[in-house]
């Protein structure tokens, strides 16, 4: 008989151990990244068929582009909604996976206190969970440049450039250009919940973009928990109290029955 485990039974141990932390923890939050979006079809931006790899990066001084004439960057943008590039098309068509559903389950049943997300999908808003920061925006979203009052993009505007109803700001998509700031409140949000947090998660991430990586490194160099879920090793694996590498989908619809379980047999 051989000893070689059953392939479902692959991740087992690891997944046994992830949910274990997840369930003993009292203010767990997760950091997620463009893996987690690519089972719903979203190319990732870097690697061997990434967009910008294919295409080339944005210019590094998007922001300042933007800042010096938002009305013909405007222009562009709409132009963009009536002949869609690849990613605005994909995202627009996109429907969140099982890995979405399963961490606004984790949040539903009390174990996930906050996701921090790099995306700009709006799929973990889509899959419904609650306590969210978009730190680099969304695509569903408008932002004012003043005052950061946020509103749905349903249509174009009428005006170039549209102007805020509360102050009067410039509005632009909520999406964090290059050269850009992240916006205040979505950084206080990021601190708030770090700084409380005594376990993270990394889903899809290969934590290299700062300032996101920061809150994630935070909680482990206080010494509490770091678990990754990824499709491949990253550099940080190898300070990660539990690291497992599969499709996410799969991997977080396992951790959140391993959960369940728990839970279950501590209330009886």
């Amino acid at each position: 008989m051989s000893d070689i485990p059953e392939p479902a039974d692959r991740h087992q141990d690891s997944i046994e151990r992830a949910a274990a932390l997840l369930a003993q923890s009292h203010h767990c939050i997760a950091l997620t990244g463009a893996g987690i979006s690519a089972e719903s079809g979203i190319p990732t931006f870097r690697g061997k068929d990434g967009l910008w790899t294919k295409h080339g990066e944005p210019p590094l001084n998007q922001y300042e582009q933007f800042s010096a004439d938002p009305a013909e960057w405007w222009q562009k943008v709409a132009e963009r909604r009536r002949n869609p590039d690849e990613l605005t098309a994909t995202i627009a068509d996109a429907q969140p996976n099982d890995a979405h559903y399963a961490m606004a389950e984790l949040e539903r049943i009390g174990v996930l206190k906050h996701i921090i997300t790099q995306n700009v999908d709006g799929l973990h808003r889509a899959a419904g969970a609650e306590s969210l920061t978009e730190i680099h925006g969304c695509t569903t979203l408008l932002r004012c440049i003043a005052c950061n009052s946020r509103s749905p993009f349903d249509e174009i505007p009428e005006i170039f450039p549209p102007r805020c109803d509360k102050c009067g700001g410039i509005v632009k998509t909520d999406t964090v250009m290059f050269g850009e700031p992240i916006p205040p409140d979505c950084l206080q949000r990021c601190y708030e919940e770090a700084s409380r947090a005594d376990c993270v998660i990394l889903v899809g991430t290969t934590a290299v973009v700062s300032p996101a990586a920061d809150f994630a490194f935070a909680v482990g160099q206080r010494g509490h928990p770091m678990i990754e879920v990824n499709l491949d090793p990253t550099i940080i694996t190898q300070y990660c109290t539990v690291a497992i590498h599969d499709k996410a989908g799969e991997l977080m619809s396992r951790i959140v029955s391993e959960v369940k379980q728990i839970q279950t047999a501590e209330s009886n």
